[in-house]
């Protein structure tokens, strides 16, 4: 655990704080991917299990290559970015897990 916080605090540009208004974007942008791919792949018929599984490995797919294009394109890449679709995907998580039928 001390190695993930170690990650978290040091892992990121300068001037990558944890209150960024982009950060408020990545946790509702990975919220609605979560939700989004939760939704198609039960449409499709998957089982609710299946389906959380699909759609969080979609949203992690998603955020850490919107990271990877950041590096590309601005040189940095933000762990604390990832933090937040963290949140976004997990929160949608809970309320797929307490609202599946």
């Amino acid at each position: 655990m001390r190695g993930l916080w170690l990650v978290f605090t040091l892992g990121g540009p300068s001037n990558d704080s944890w209150t960024g208004s982009d950060k408020i974007q990545h946790f509702f942008a990975s919220a609605f991917v979560q939700s989004l791919s939760y939704g198609a792949l039960r449409t499709t018929g998957v089982s609710h299990s299946a389906a959380l599984t699909g759609a969080s490995l979609t949203t992690a797919a998603v955020g850490v290559g919107k990271e990877i294009h950041d590096r590309n394109i601005r040189g940095d890449f933000s762990f604390r970015d990832l933090a937040w679709d963290a949140a976004g995907a997990g929160s949608v998580t809970i309320l797929l897990v307490r609202t599946a039928r």
